[in-house]
């Protein structure tokens, strides 16, 4: 399934939310987006349709095996393009930060291995 930009962004706060509290619910999603919990309550119904996601009877929301694949996917992109940005080009981090949050979604997949190759270079030079 196409998921588009939105959804890959909820995907991606899932996985930082539980990487840092250990569980995710709505609410959390909601207060990290600044989103209405309508908003957030229907991108989980998208979601969970689409088999990304999976909401238990306590009302934690989990990664399927493919969400995990596409949050992690997205995530590494948000973290070497934040890097190649501030470290290679000089970006302040702030700046390098919103920008990755938006070319992580477009990039086409030989960009991206070049830049995630050109990041992996300059921190082997630096160990």
């Amino acid at each position: 399934m196409k998921l588009q930009e939105s959804g890959e962004n909820y995907l991606e706060t899932i996985l930082l939310l539980r990487q840092q509290k250990g569980y995710v619910r709505s609410i959390d999603i909601a207060n990290a987006l600044q989103f209405s919990k309508p908003s957030v309550s229907r991108a989980v119904g998208i979601l969970k349709k689409a088999g990304y996601i999976q909401v238990e009877s306590s009302g934690n929301i989990v990664l399927t095996g493919e969400g995990e694949k596409r949050a992690g996917k997205v995530y590494e992109r948000h973290r070497v393009i934040t890097r190649f940005l501030a470290d290679a080009l000089g970006v302040d981090e702030k700046t390098a930060e919103e920008d990755a949050c938006r070319i992580e979604h477009v990039i086409s997949e030989e960009s991206f291995s070049r830049i995630r190759a050109y990041v992996g270079e300059r921190e082997e030079k630096v160990k």
